[in-house]
């Protein structure tokens, strides 16, 4: 359904009936991040999936944007739709809206699962300047589909992915180039860093064990929130839900239960 907020329309699946859940994509794609993942979790909850501003089957305005419009629209469309308070579950980019919602509206907030993602992302260092710099000199000057190719064999690089190779190049290489260079500027520099410690909910860190950043990196940014664990997925990439939906369906799932079984945590 269309869902329209802050001047643009979203596009919002929802399904199942119960505790509402939350399923934010990564950067260049949409809700089909977690078409593997989605029907297992509406089993026994409400999964929510919107495609966020300038993504997927939502509105494409020219830029600028940000993480925290991001976030606005979505905090927006649950209010539209009645939800109270709902487990919220971030992909990369994903993740980073998920903690800009967790830090800005914590009563919608239930839980939060971050999935190769973390609070920040400010580069350091010459390899991460110069990668950043290569994504957006390959969007600017070649285009989304020169981009995807690239993004294709890093998020699936085994013989037996060519089925997965093949949808990001169509998926990502469909994207205006408006949009996703106004998206991926929106990511560099954003930092929450500072206001993780104010994140009261249970977080829940799911990180591959061949993602992009190591392992070492969400470790330390788990041990500055209060209510948090870090589960590794195995042989896996940045892109979790679909190379390996069912240990993250799994992790998901325990967390989930266990959260919905605990006493609700004092509000500050």
């Amino acid at each position: 359904m269309q869902v329209s907020v802050n001047g643009v329309s979203l596009w919002v699946e929802s399904r199942g009936e119960g505790s509402p859940v939350v399923l934010l994509h990564g950067l260049g794609s949409s809700g089909m991040d977690y078409e593997h993942v989605a029907p297992g979790l509406a089993r026994k909850r409400r999964v929510i999936v919107p495609d966020v501003r300038g993504h997927g089957r939502s509105d494409k305005p020219p830029g600028p944007y940000s993480v925290s419009m991001f976030a606005a629209d979505l905090e927006a469309a649950l209010d539209h739709m009645g939800v109270k308070a709902a487990h919220v579950a971030g992909l990369s980019m994903g993740g980073m809206i998920a903690f800009q919602m967790a830090v800005d509206r914590p009563d919608l907030v239930r839980s939060l699962t971050i999935i190769n993602s973390g609070p920040a992302l400010v580069p350091r260092g010459f390899q991460q300047r110069y990668a950043l710099w290569l994504r957006l000199f390959i969007l600017r000057w070649m285009g989304p589909k020169a981009w995807a190719k690239v993004l294709a064999s890093r998020l699936f690089p085994k013989p037996e992915q060519e089925t997965q190779r093949r949808q990001v190049i169509e998926r990502f290489g469909s994207n205006p180039k408006g949009p996703y260079l106004a998206a991926t500027k929106a990511l560099i520099g954003w930092s929450v860093l500072d206001r993780v410690k104010e994140i009261a909910c249970p977080v829940l860190v799911l990180g591959s064990d061949r993602d992009y950043s190591p392992t070492e990196v969400k470790r330390a940014y788990v041990a500055l929130l209060r209510d948090a664990r870090l589960v590794e997925i195995r042989d896996s990439g940045h892109a979790a839900p679909s190379d390996q939906p069912g240990q993250v369906l799994a992790a998901m799932e325990s967390f989930l239960d266990e959260v919905e079984g605990a006493p609700a945590p004092a509000r500050q």
